[in-house]
């Protein structure tokens, strides 16, 4: 029974997501629900995608990566897949025809296996529209329920959302990005000499694109306001953590928010919500 198997797709995108990200996790449950479900299946997707690139240096990553590359387009063009990640990803993707956004995801996660350094803002830039801003426009269009004009009213927020997103898990992760994997996304920064106005050089450019993301937020439909305010707020309290931490230690540690102050973020931004101060 097809309709069993896609019920099991569903359930693994939904452990994947739960087992990867307890943030993300408690934002999708501030959904709606009937558009918790293709999130879900999104974040499944591209968390295999990255712990592919990521963690499995034991293994041929170029070609685990090749071989998930080949499998998502046959199963976006048969409309079936026996592996359950990609069963449940082609669903959405043919849902609201977002083939075209998927591409540049699979090209930055290549990128991750073939580039340590990235020299140009335009490199940087072009990593991160692949990385994260397509998986914002990915959720944006589950969000919009296929509404392309108010899809490409938000557009652009959701691309700012997405890149702040992505810069906070560059500052977050810089010990770990460098010392094993070997990588440096900031262009023209020396990770053995940081400084601290290195550091606030970058996190005015997050500061910014949150401040612009917010805007975008505001007019969301309220089916997914809250889930994506939520979000907003733990990574907006994740970067004044960073802020907060001396920048030699940003290479020593992994900045964290534990759990109870994850379910206070959740506990005041309702009230935010609720009382309309987003």
């Amino acid at each position: 029974m097809k309709a069993l198997f896609d019920k099991i797709s569903f359930d693994s995108a939904v452990s994947i997501t739960k087992s990867y990200s307890t943030s993300f996790s408690l934002a999708i449950k501030m959904l709606a629900p009937h558009i918790q479900k293709d999130i879900y299946k999104i974040y499944g997707f591209v968390r295999v995608a990255d712990e592919i690139v990521d963690s499995f240096h034991d293994y041929n990553q170029e070609q685990l990566l090749t071989d998930f590359e080949i499998d998502y387009h046959k199963a976006v063009a048969a409309g079936i897949s026996v592996n359950p990640v990609l069963n449940a990803m082609q669903e959405v993707v043919n849902k609201y025809n977002m083939h075209d956004l998927v591409l540049p995801f699979l090209k930055s996660m290549r990128l991750d296996l073939q580039k340590t350094t990235y020299h140009t803002k335009e490199e940087y830039e072009d990593y991160i529209y692949g990385s994260a801003d397509v998986v914002g426009l990915m959720c944006l269009m589950v969000f919009a329920e296929g509404d392309i004009a108010k899809y490409n009213e938000l557009k652009s927020y959701a691309m700012k959302l997405g890149s702040a997103f992505q810069k906070v898990n560059f500052l977050r992760d810089m010990n770990h990005d460098f010392e094993t994997l070997g990588r440096t996304y900031f262009p023209n920064l020396d990770f053995k000499n940081l400084t601290m106005d290195d550091k606030s050089q970058i996190i005015s450019e997050i500061e910014f694109d949150f401040e612009e993301a917010l805007k975008g937020i505001k007019l969301l439909p309220t089916s997914s306001r809250f889930g994506v305010f939520t979000a907003y707020k733990y990574y907006k309290n994740l970067l004044i953590k960073i802020k907060r931490t001396h920048y030699s230690e940003l290479m020593k540690k992994r900045i964290r928010i534990n759990n109870f102050s994850k379910l206070t973020i959740v506990g005041k931004s309702y009230l935010r919500y609720q009382l309309n101060m987003l």
